[in-house]
């Protein structure tokens, strides 16, 4: 067997140990970073077979890895990765395509185009937006934020290509908590730190608040809202925010990094109003789609204007005019659409409507089993995937985190929220069944006993 047959047959192996181990090992690791990294040891002078490079890696990295696939990791928003999302991942690795130029590689180009379609269309999106495929939700926030100053600049009647020092400036108002991927596109971009507007208890834009900001002083403004608070879960008012917006020449994006999917969905439909009016996207199809890492989605509904701020030019790039490149701020990287594809194609319209419903269910689920457990408040309103839980004062919520963290059968974080401290779970796993559910929440009352 040559060496790379048989680094893949070892790395298969290895993998599928991993995955079948999932659903009875402790989710926390069992190593801290040091310890792994004394574990990977030097670098040895000489050659090593591929082979037993694959058996070294994983012996070393078993016991510092998160069961972050698993059905019961709710620590941060991030999904599994379905089975043909897999598949289609390994396949990208090895097919090695670099996909920037529609001429190069069409596979890659033809699969991002039809992704994007798709996606658009799924989300009810404006037909014809572009969609940039970029490394997660920051990058997807970056680019298009970096469409939208470019245009709020040339409405100004400014090119930003001959620097911002000597433009007009751009306002960004954001509501109090929105999620820090917003802020620091804005250091990236140049724009500094943005003009804070008030939120409502569920932690939402007030559409008031954003009007009086609005009126407060001209020029160029971008306006970032939000699909899926980071505590509460829930939906800026967007219908009445962008109609505002709007009516002061303002561009509008929406960083909806997992609420975004709630728009494939009829159930939030009251909810999302309006959304589609916005000017741009950002979503991850890591969070709620479970394709794995690596997978931002940048949706721009001008696609000459996200072309204008992406796009570059070489003598030696055999460039045919709506190349990948054109919609994201890489040239070389991965084929990112091939296991969004794989993802999509597997589910389905109604697979992809089914799995969306079914993690809010599960977040229902939580709520409703947390209000069981002595001493626990549930602090939101569940609209979509995200319970937030206390234990009475900060110290006890601290310690049932600890606890339940120690006994490893599930992993749910802590975090702040309204200034106290609150156990977060945020449901994102397709393979989350109500098997995990139900021990995940046994878990949480044995910690809350210990507490």
């Amino acid at each position: 067997m040559d060496s790379r047959s048989a680094a893949l047959d070892r790395a298969h192996h290895h993998a599928k140990v991993w995955l079948d181990s999932l659903d009875s090992r402790p989710v926390p690791p069992s190593v801290d970073t040091d310890e792994m990294a004394r574990r990977l040891g030097e670098l040895p002078d000489g050659p090593t077979p591929a082979a037993e490079v694959m058996d070294l890696l994983a012996a070393a990295c078993e016991p510092g890895l998160v069961a972050i696939p698993s059905g019961r990791f709710f620590g941060m928003v991030v999904g599994g990765s379905l089975p043909a999302s897999i598949g289609a991942d390994w396949l990208t690795s090895a097919w090695d395509q670099n996909v920037g130029l529609r001429s190069v590689t069409p596979a890659g180009a033809a699969v991002e185009e039809v992704s994007g379609r798709w996606l658009v269309d799924l989300l009810g999106l404006p037909t014809g937006s572009a969609v940039g495929f970029v490394t997660g939700a920051t990058m997807a926030n970056f680019t298009c934020l970096a469409a939208a100053r470019d245009t709020v600049l040339r409405r100004a009647g400014y090119d930003v290509r001959a620097g911002l020092a000597g433009g007009p400036p751009v306002r960004v108002l954001v509501g109090a908590e929105r999620h820090p991927s917003v802020d620091l596109p804005l250091r990236f971009l140049g724009l500094g730190d943005p003009v804070v507007v008030p939120v409502d208890e569920r932690g939402c834009i007030r559409a008031d608040a954003l009007a009086v900001a609005l009126e407060a002083s001209e020029g160029p403004t971008i306006v970032a809202l939000q699909a899926g608070n980071i505590h509460s879960g829930d939906f800026d008012p967007f219908a009445e925010c962008i109609s505002a917006a709007h009516a002061r020449d303002a561009w509008v994006h929406v960083d909806g990094a997992f609420g975004l999917w709630a728009a494939v969905s009829p159930r939030w439909a009251d909810a999302l109003r309006g959304i589609a009016e916005a000017d741009s996207w950002a979503t991850d199809a890591h969070k709620t789609l479970n394709v794995p890492y690596d997978c931002g989605l940048a949706i721009v509904r001008d696609v000459d204007a996200l072309a204008s701020s992406m796009a570059m030019h070489g003598d030696y790039l055999i460039q045919a005019g709506g190349d990948p490149q054109e919609r994201t701020p890489e040239l070389s990287r991965r084929g990112r659409g091939f296991a969004t594809w794989a993802a999509l194609r597997s589910l389905g319209r109604e697979g992809v409507v089914a799995l969306v419903e079914r993690l809010a269910s599960h977040a229902r689920a939580f709520a409703d089993g947390a209000r069981a457990i002595p001493g626990c408040e549930v602090l939101n309103d569940v609209v979509f995937t995200q319970v937030c839980l206390t234990f009475g004062d900060d110290d006890r919520t601290g310690r049932v985190v600890d606890a339940l963290l120690a006994e490893g059968t599930t992993w749910m974080s802590g975090s702040r929220w309204h200034d106290r401290a609150i156990v977060r779970i945020s449901v994102s796993n397709w393979s989350t069944t109500e098997d995990d559910v139900g021990r995940s929440l046994e878990a949480l009352q044995r910690a809350a006993a210990q507490a």
